[in-house]
C-alpha cells in the first residue's frame, strides 16, 4: 500500500489535495492520524462528499517518507 506512494502520480499537502479531490482527480487520499484535526477535517469532509477512498497512516513522518519527501506530510493524494 505505502510502497506504491513513492512512484505514484500524486500531490502532497492539504491545499493541492483539496483541489484534486474537488476536481475529481483523486483516486485515493492518505491522511496521517497524528496531523491536527483542524487541518485534516476538511479533507475527510470532501472525501465523504465525493466518495473518495481514504487510507489512514499512523504518523506524518511515515507518510512523508512513503511519499519520498524528507519532511512529514499530513495528506498525500494519489491521482487517477
Amino acid at each position: 500500500m505505502l510502497s506504491e506512494l513513492r512512484t505514484a502520480h500524486k500531490v502532497i499537502g492539504v491545499k493541492q489535495s483539496k483541489k484534486a479531490i474537488r476536481d475529481g482527480a483523486a483516486a485515493e487520499v492518505y491522511i496521517a492520524l497524528d496531523a491536527e484535526r483542524r487541518v485534516t477535517g476538511p479533507i475527510y469532509e470532501l472525501c465523504s462528499e465525493t466518495n473518495t477512498r481514504i487510507s489512514e497512516i499512523t504518523t506524518m513522518a511515515e507518510l512523508g517518507d512513503a511519499a519520498g519527501i524528507d519532511v512529514g506530510a499530513a495528506v498525500v493524494t494519489v491521482l487517477r
